[in-house]
């Protein structure tokens, strides 16, 4: 058996319910669980490298969307419906995904900021009703080695893009060299497992005609696969792209005739059930 733990990135108070509901109802009516990368406490000014705004500020005549608030960012719970939408589908399972998400956030805070900035994310999900968050994801999926640690003491998995010699802690190094010479996509240092992806194959930004092939593969190479997308690039500028979203819709329905392949989520590694080999 090999296993796909699907990982939508960036909900957030400003991510409309019918978006979600939209992408995502075959996955759960079908009994595949959706992991929500979703940011407790969403900056209303996040910025790309470039300096344009993110594209999960879903942008809505030309115009990202903004907090109807005075405030700068705005937590998860100030959006009602959208709690209330998630709570009451336990199919979406949510990922604590930085704080605000400022750019390379968990790469360039200064290490004394780092635990508090996790804790006040852990904090506000569990406010708006969710369980604790056991898997965290960074914006960016960039850490600084003292992000990596202080990480690892208060998550159960980190799901990211790749490791790197110069960023995890130093005592991780003979698990890292290993995991290097075994050419392993995840291990694991004491309690917490450390899941790398290969990139968001699932985007608007790659050949639509290509994707599908470029899934299978690494599914048939690897034995856990974490698939990573963006809800807002189906909904780019506010207009639904029709075919990303029905090739999305078609890899929903692959994996969930595939009786070789099980999707589960990050919850059910941390549970023991699923073991990596």
């Amino acid at each position: 058996m090999r296993y796909v733990i699907l990982r939508d990135d960036d909900t957030n108070a400003l991510t409309p319910v019918d978006c979600l509901e939209r992408l995502y109802r075959p996955f759960l009516d079908q009994g595949m669980p959706v992991n929500l990368a979703t940011i407790p406490d969403v900056d209303t000014d996040a910025r790309k490298s470039d300096g344009s705004p993110e594209g999960f500020l879903l942008r809505t005549n030309g115009a990202p969307a903004k907090s109807s608030s005075a405030s700068k960012t705005v937590q998860i719970a100030q959006n009602r419906r959208l709690v209330r939408y998630l709570l009451q589908n336990p199919g979406f399972h949510i990922v604590q995904h930085g704080l605000h998400h400022e750019y390379l956030e968990f790469d360039r805070v200064p290490p004394n900021e780092v635990a508090n900035r996790l804790e006040e994310g852990t904090r506000l999900l569990m406010e708006a009703g969710f369980p604790r968050p056991q898997t965290f994801v960074a914006p960016y999926d960039r850490l600084s080695r003292s992000s990596f640690a202080e990480v690892a003491r208060r998550f159960r998995v980190i799901s990211t893009g790749w490791y790197e010699l110069g960023r995890v802690p130093v005592p991780w190094w003979p698990k890292y060299f290993w995991k290097k010479v075994r050419g392993l996509a995840h291990w694991q240092v004491e309690k917490t497992l450390l899941l790398s992806h290969p990139g968001c194959l699932l985007s608007c930004f790659r050949s639509y005609d290509k994707m599908l092939e470029a899934i299978l593969d690494c599914v048939q190479r690897q034995q856990v696969t974490v698939l990573v997308t963006h809800w807002w690039e189906y909904f780019r500028d506010g207009v639904p792209d029709e075919r990303f979203i029905g090739f999305l819709h078609e890899t929903a329905h692959y994996l969930a005739n595939n009786p070789d392949l099980k999707v589960i989520s990050f919850a059910e590694l941390v549970s023991g059930r699923i073991r990596l080999n």
